[in-house]
């Protein structure tokens, strides 16, 4: 018999609401994964993937990760990953490293044997290179045998990747296949074999109201077990405020007041009509009650004069930012550009050398980088939600673009994106750099 922890999106060094602590929340949530491992007689821990919540991550979030793994590898606990689409780049991968250092085992087509179950492993892959994939693996003489991916599979919400056709052209009979990418936790069976997503170790976005958690899986010679186990996280308040025409800012306040917000982050959401009310009040209004961030979505209709209804929410302009950039088609070497000027944490006086060198080496050694991607309007999600975000590359590579790429970080340095619009998914597939869809051990990137 053999049990593993099955975990995934920790999203390690995400900086939510701007909040240092939200980020140290983060790591804590995959610490206490690792502790739940040492005290709970596991075989091993399997991440799916997202380990990290951007390809860069910094070094109190990398030094966190070695003391968790150090920890595991000491109680002789293996841990079994899969690279995700927020943490992939080009070149090496941090898992790789991490593999090196021999504090984990990245899964891929050959089977890593744990107990009596033989585990691979699929990294995300962009749906353009999908068909580039044969699903054969190497032969394992193991009990039983499992995949470990990441993706929006089938048949779960949002999903864009067929896990009938992965356990249809595979030469390994899967007995479960453990996700990750989806957000929200769930379980099916397809023809005997056990699909299932582990969900994320902390909210990554306000729509993830259920608490947050991990898998036990328990392989036995007649079934597949799998429970849930969850996790203790910062508390979140969603507060409901449903006005009436003459109410505003002192109803909301009255509604603050009858939830426990001490260290809590406040998601503030209004219905109905009532007057104008202040999101920056409301949120200061929450602090001094105790929260540690707080945030407004107005749900209610606005009319311009033009019958116009629209729904404005300040609870994660990050989020949106994402969302837009993801709708705008653009190729992944943009995309890289884009993390570059915006979003990474290059500082501005460095900003214009750092993207020359990355146009340049993309020109060298990936010019398909440059060609453009379909918009989000294009993707094939009733729901708008991407899967992946550097989706379905068309055309030919065009050196123009490159050029065109350096001029706007050169236009753009030093400058910071605002917005007022929100777009809350259960999946989060945000824009990252496409990996490829098969290994590359080398640390090129890390340097």
């Amino acid at each position: 018999m053999t049990r593993v922890i099955h975990t995934g999106d920790t999203h390690i060094g995400y900086q939510q609401y701007h909040s240092p602590e939200r980020r140290q929340d983060f790591l804590d949530a995959f610490e206490r994964v690792v502790a739940d491992a040492l005290d709970g007689d596991v075989d091993a821990v399997v991440h799916a993937g997202d380990l990290y919540h951007d390809r860069r991550p910094e070094l109190p979030d990398l030094l966190g990760t070695l003391a968790a793994l150090r920890r595991l590898d000491d109680a002789g606990i293996p841990f079994l990953a899969i690279v995700g689409n927020h943490e992939s780049t080009r070149g090496g991968q941090w898992l790789d490293l991490f593999e090196r250092l021999g504090l984990a085992t990245r899964l891929g087509r050959d089977p890593h044997v744990v107990g009596d179950v033989a585990f691979y492993g699929l990294d995300h892959v962009p749906r353009s290179r999908r068909d580039e994939l044969d699903y054969q693996f190497e032969p394992h003489d193991a009990e039983r045998a499992v995949l470990v991916a990441h993706g929006l599979f089938t048949p779960f919400a949002h999903a864009d990747w067929e896990t009938e056709t992965v356990l249809a052209e595979s030469n390994v009979d899967f007995d479960a296949v453990l996700l990750g990418d989806n957000h929200v936790p769930d379980t099916a069976e397809l023809d005997g074999t056990w699909v299932t997503y582990c969900g994320s170790t902390e909210r990554a976005s306000a729509s993830e109201r259920d608490p947050r958690g991990y898998n036990l899986v328990q392989f036995g010679p007649d079934e597949v077990d799998i429970r849930r186990r969850t996790l203790e996280t910062r508390p979140f308040a969603f507060v409901e405020v449903d006005l009436a025409g003459d109410e505003g800012i002192e109803r909301v306040r009255q509604r603050v007041r009858e939830f426990d917000l001490e260290d809590a982050v406040v998601i503030v959401e209004l219905r109905g009509e009532g007057d104008a009310v202040t999101p920056a009040a409301v949120e200061s209004f929450a602090v001094e009650e105790g929260a540690l961030v707080a945030r407004v979505n107005d749900k209610r209709d606005i009319d311009d004069g033009a019958e116009l209804a629209t729904d404005v929410s300040f609870a994660d302009p990050d989020d949106a930012v994402r969302e837009r950039v993801r709708e705008m088609g653009l190729s992944s070497a943009a995309l890289d550009v884009d993390e570059t000027v915006r979003a990474s944490k290059v500082a501005d006086s460095n900003v214009r050398d750092e993207v020359r060198e990355r146009v340049e080496s993309l020109l060298s050694d990936d010019p398909g980088a440059f060609v453009a991607a379909e918009s989000g309007d294009d993707l094939e999600s009733d729901d708008g939600v991407g899967a992946g975000d550097s989706e379905a590359i068309e055309g030919t590579a065009d050196a123009e673009n490159a050029e065109a790429a350096e001029d706007a970080a050169e236009s753009d340095t030093g400058t910071t994106t605002e917005t007022t619009a929100e777009t809350t998914t259960e999946s989060d597939s945000e824009a990252a750099a496409e990996p490829a869809a098969s290994q590359d051990s080398s640390l090129g990137d890390f340097a």
